[in-house]
């Protein structure tokens, strides 16, 4: 039994540590191109220690110099030991001025780093995450390894440096002094272990509390309309009370232990101080050493505890950091969209541009990844200058369809495919690169900040004015758009704010209809308006010169009539609704 134990632990051992080699290793991709400024600041560090281990030498002279009424050196040694202290004050700003600024550029680099990965992680298993734990991840423990990176090795590297230079000194004049300023080694080495486990434990306990507050800030700002409507105030502010509460006992457990440890590793600072104290006063007594040597021991006994301490400390700061890198690296590794061959979609675009592009899905399956299957053996087709409608039953898969065209999200089979509409010989298959040739827009409201003309202009920079208040006028929002006081150059607040829903969705279908892309998904985007303002912007859509392949969404049959072919959802499969379907749905309706 004890055999297997040992084998289970060295295992787990073995795991951790080649964790942590993978962190380490994905920390340092980012850091290795200022490799010239950690260099510096890490023979910069080795200066700063040898200028202050002469000072310490240099008061020691001083002592000396003074208590044997040696007066000619008192001048020279003085101004040398003020010119020593001054520069060991100004290679430290200089030190923390490079710090800050290697921190900075790698945190920026970092973050734009891991806001690009996060953007093209696929979807599916990207929605596994909260938005809250997303955003603290890219957040927070982004700073914290840009934060820790840059210092951890040269200072870890100085350090060492520092230590072992003071025990020489110490050793040189005293070996003795040097085992008595060393015996609280075992007691800091002991309680860094106990520390370190916990520190371990209480990181990742904090980080997974950091996340469930962010996306709890996150909802409840978004959705504090909500809040207000159904008076919901007090409840979530006895939730965040409740959150408040766990984070503070959460913190208050590893302080308590924090105390303790410094109370306990103090107490063995003042007993090893004393009894330097005490061996130096005797030294001194008995004339084994000068003042000045005692004032020597003194300060460097000082310098080994809190190098010493340094260095323990080091190690829950490189799990800190390690645990951060961890929770990115989840992110990072989850697979990404292949954008591969976006030039040939492009290309594939410029051939057929002026007949427009055909969408053909055949025998096409797809599951969740929890296993519910959503589609099996499902085709559908749309051309250009058509208008193709889904309908069925709310959570059938309509927008999972829209989806699946997108490429958001990859079915385990089936055909998917653009076809040239002047030439059926031309094809092109599904992948994250065909999205540059789709305009969407989504249910609920997509609206960002900034004026009415920079949310069109999103999808089109180059866009005239004309251009906007041309699709404006398509999806039926320039007749309020040009009664605001500024027209194009309004403000929209967060989500749309200042504008009704009705309006932020034809502002929506404006700026995907600016965007000129052959291929059109309009995803419930027209149930905030009346039927006949729905009618007017679906004409407008089939009338336009522009060889666009249309396909909406939709749970009112009453706009169906203008629709070339309608499919309904059913049993998992895409079925054509006749005439007679389609007259009785909108009858029934």
């Amino acid at each position: 039994m004890k055999e297997k134990i040992n084998f289970i632990w060295k295992r787990i051992r073995e795991g951790r540590l080649k964790e942590f080699f993978h962190q380490t290793v994905w920390i340092y991709s980012y850091v290795r191109k200022y490799w010239l400024s950690i260099l510096f600041y890490t023979a910069m560090g080795m200066v700063g220690t040898g200028t202050s281990l002469i000072s310490s030498l240099l008061s020691k002279d001083l002592v000396d110099i003074i208590t044997g009424y040696r007066a000619s050196e008192l001048l020279k040694t003085f101004v040398m030991y003020i010119s020593f202290t001054v520069a060991n004050i100004l290679i430290s700003q200089l030190l923390t001025y490079i710090s800050n600024m290697v921190s900075l550029k790698v945190d920026n680099e970092i973050k734009a780093d891991v806001f690009e990965k996060m953007l093209i992680t696929r979807l599916e298993p990207l929605m596994a995450y909260h938005t809250g734990d997303l955003l603290t991840r890219w957040n927070s423990d982004a700073s914290v390894i840009s934060s820790g990176v840059l210092n951890w090795i040269p200072d870890l590297v100085i350090n060492i440096v520092r230590f072992f230079a003071a025990l020489g000194i110490v050793i040189y004049y005293d070996p003795v002094f040097a085992l008595l300023a060393l015996m609280g080694m075992p007691v800091s080495m002991v309680m860094s272990k106990t520390l370190l486990y916990r520190m371990q434990s209480n990181n990742k306990e904090s980080a997974a509390m950091n996340a469930k507050m962010m996306g709890f800030h996150q909802e409840t700002f978004s959705n504090i309309q909500t809040l207000k409507a159904f008076d919901l105030i007090p409840l979530y502010v006895q939730r965040l009370r409740d959150y408040q509460k766990e984070y503070f006992d959460m913190r208050k457990r590893f302080q308590k232990l924090s105390i303790f440890t410094s109370v306990l590793m103090s107490v063995v600072g003042l007993v090893v101080s004393y009894s330097c104290y005490g061996m130096g006063i005797y030294r001194v007594w008995t004339g084994a050493i000068s003042y000045g040597t005692m004032t020597l021991f003194l300060s460097l006994s000082g310098n080994l505890s809190s190098t010493l301490n340094t260095l323990i400390s080091m190690v829950p700061t490189a799990i800190s950091i390690t645990t951060s890198a961890g929770r990115l690296i989840d992110i990072l590794d989850m697979p990404r969209e292949d954008y591969s061959d976006r030039e040939a979609v492009a290309a594939f675009y410029q051939r057929n541009r002026n007949g427009g592009l055909k969408l053909q899905i055949e025998d096409m399956s797809y599951a969740y990844y929890n296993g519910t299957k959503v589609f099996e053996g499902a085709s559908i087709q749309a051309e250009p200058h058509r208008i193709v409608a889904l309908v069925g039953p709310s959570g059938e898969g309509k927008t999972t369809l829209l989806r699946i065209l997108l490429a958001l999200v990859e079915p385990q089979c089936g055909t998917l495919r653009l076809v040239g509409g002047e030439h059926p010989e031309d094809v092109i298959s599904f992948s994250p690169s065909i999205r540059q040739l789709y305009s969407y827009v989504p249910q609920g409201n997509t609206m960002f900040s900034g004026t009415v003309a920079e949310n069109l202009r999103n999808v089109k920079p180059e866009a005239t004015d004309d251009e906007i208040i041309y699709c404006l006028k398509m999806a039926c929002a320039w007749e309020f758009v040009e009664k605001l006081p500024d027209g194009v150059e309004s403000r929209v607040g967060e989500r749309g704010t200042g504008f009704s829903e009705g309006q932020a969705q034809r502002l929506s279908i404006a700026r995907a209809l600016l965007k000129r892309a052959p291929i059109l998904l309009l995803d419930e985007a027209t149930s905030a308006l009346d039927v006949a303002t729905e009618r007017r912007i679906l004409k407008n859509i089939m009338q336009d010169e522009y060889p666009r392949t249309c396909i909406v969404t939709t749970h009112r049959p009453t706009v169906l009539g203008i629709c070339d072919t309608v499919y309904a959802i059913r049993d998992m499969k895409c079925v054509i609704l006749s005439r007679e379907e389609i007259a009785q749905m909108i009858q029934d309706f």
